[in-house]
């Protein structure tokens, strides 16, 4: 391991204006332009709305980065919205982020694209790699170990070894992958629009009679189905705020952060928009609604151009697509509980930097160990579905922090303000207010039965329905960081008392 270094050895602005892009490019970029516009069609119906739904989803999510640009640049720090909500609200806020974030968003969200990767691999491999070696029982969880655990725990292993490098090296990688991500989606684009013998007459149709499996009714059109669609989409645009925990390793970040921000998420938004144009294209939204849970639609569209080598060809695409997220979020995400340590609100061997590449080592490995656990777990889509919700309320505390620093620090350097001010950031926190309040609207069904189920004395059976819902859920995790908080706000005293500070 390398030598850590002593605590006056900083972080180094190692990342350019082409690797910050890529750091917010490569982990928006995922698998959801491959899968998601199958469920909303079925949400929607029709091709024009779904286009509409990419195209608001975009302008929101461009409406987060141009108020991330401000904060950004007023505070290029390690951390994100560490950072702003510990200035703007308290160490208690910070804290309760990076709580949710290494806990369960940020780690969940690795385990599973580690665990994408093996699966497109296997797809690749012809499904050799299903083997099992053997299964153990831990805390009610059957857990296999098997080929395929091996090839998630090693592209766990392997982007935390590369984020360990210089952070130069880790924007290089990021960048040739964002590039190689780039080209798969355009050739899918133009691989339907040229090569496909669609029609245009797709646009004027609507989804008929589509299988449309796995879907609810009850989000199947009206302001349920568009809510279900959106949030679908977001899900997809997710990663637009990527480069802001690794803020304090941009070059020139004035200039470089709110490019990287506006620059990666309208580069995106374009790519999301021309690839569901050609999907239409090249299918009608029936059939697009009657693709199976197993396949993808970038499958199903590219067998019009490529035959029975796309499924390889899409599998390559979301391996690939999988690996360049896995190692963007590996680098971003680490910086939290880095900057965590520094404030002493977590474990402290977590700040020190490498003497030799000047990143965060250990808070890169500790935080590969639970991914990797959580990886083995196969809890990681039930616990990111959990954590949606919180971090979509703690992006709207972000993003409200603008105006909390516009009264308490007006005259900060401000390199960058955020275009659009106040309206823009306005507009981001009622859509994300809509689609908070929404979320627990849609979840009141299961609320009720909860209540209903206390009320007629089976108090643990309703306790359990009750936070079982997402959102419940989401909030649970956060108050469950309280009482960690406390801990480490209280350590932090008695180590500052210890040392005579």
């Amino acid at each position: 391991m390398s030598q850590l270094a002593p605590s006056n050895v900083t972080l180094i602005r190692g990342l350019g204006l082409t690797a910050a892009i890529s750091v917010n490019v490569a982990n928006i970029i995922g698998t959801g332009i491959f899968l998601k516009t199958r469920v909303m069609t079925c949400n929607v119906g029709t091709p024009g709305k779904v286009l509409a739904v990419w195209i608001v989803a975009g302008l929101l999510s461009l409406a987060g980065a141009l108020t991330y640009s401000e904060l950004t640049t007023m505070m290029p720090r390690a951390g994100g919205e560490y950072v702003f909500l510990r200035e703007a609200y308290g160490a208690r806020w910070g804290f309760l982020y990076g709580w949710t974030q290494f806990l369960v968003a940020r780690t969940g969200s690795q385990a599973a694209l580690a665990v994408g990767f093996a699966t497109f691999l296997n797809i690749l491999a012809g499904g050799t790699l299903g083997a099992t070696y053997f299964k153990f029982h831990l805390l009610g969880l059957e857990i296999p170990i098997g080929h395929l655990q091996i090839v998630a725990l090693s592209a766990i292993a392997i982007t935390t070894a590369i984020n360990c490098a210089a952070v130069s090296v880790s924007g290089n990688v990021a960048s040739v992958l964002t590039v190689l991500k780039i080209l798969l989606v355009v050739v899918i684009g133009v691989g339907a629009l040229f090569m496909a013998q669609g029609s245009w007459s797709h646009f004027t149709m609507a989804d008929v009679g589509g299988r449309c499996e796995g879907v609810l009714a009850s989000a199947r059109g009206g302001v349920a189905g568009f809510v279900a669609a959106m949030l679908g989409a977001l899900w997809a645009y997710d990663g637009w705020n990527n480069v802001a925990p690794v803020a304090g390793e941009v070059r020139n970040p004035g200039r470089n952060l709110p490019l990287a921000f506006i620059g990666g998420t309208l580069v995106v938004a374009a790519l999301y928009v021309f690839v569901n144009v050609a999907y239409y294209y090249a299918l009608t939204p029936t059939e697009i609604a009657n693709v199976s849970t197993s396949s993808a639609v970038a499958t199903e569209v590219a067998k019009k151009f490529l035959g029975p080598v796309a499924v390889s060809f899409i599998a390559a695409a979301m391996l690939t697509s999988s690996f360049g997220a896995l190692h963007t979020s590996v680098l971003s995400g680490s910086r939290v509980p880095y900057a965590m340590s520094r404030d002493r609100l977590f474990f402290k061997n977590l700040s020190k930097l490498s003497t030799k590449t000047h990143v965060p080592v250990r808070a890169l490995i500790a935080q590969g160990a639970w991914a990797g656990l959580l990886a083995l777990s196969g809890s990681y889509d039930t616990l990111t579905d959990y954590a949606i919700f919180a971090l979509w309320l703690f992006y709207g505390l972000t993003t409200a922090s603008v105006f909390v620093f516009r009264q308490k620090m007006p005259d900060a350097e401000r390199p960058y303000r955020a275009w659009g001010y106040p309206l823009v950031p306005v507009l981001f926190l009622l859509v994300t207010l809509f689609l908070l309040v929404m979320t627990f609207l849609s979840v009141s069904d299961g609320i009720a039965e909860g209540f209903g189920s206390i009320g007629r004395g089976e108090i643990i059976r309703g306790l359990v329905l009750i936070i079982k819902l997402p959102p419940v859920a989401g909030i649970m995790l956060i108050l469950l960081g309280l009482p960690v908080y406390y801990y480490w706000s209280r350590h932090n005293r008695v180590a500052y008392m210890e040392e005579g500070l």
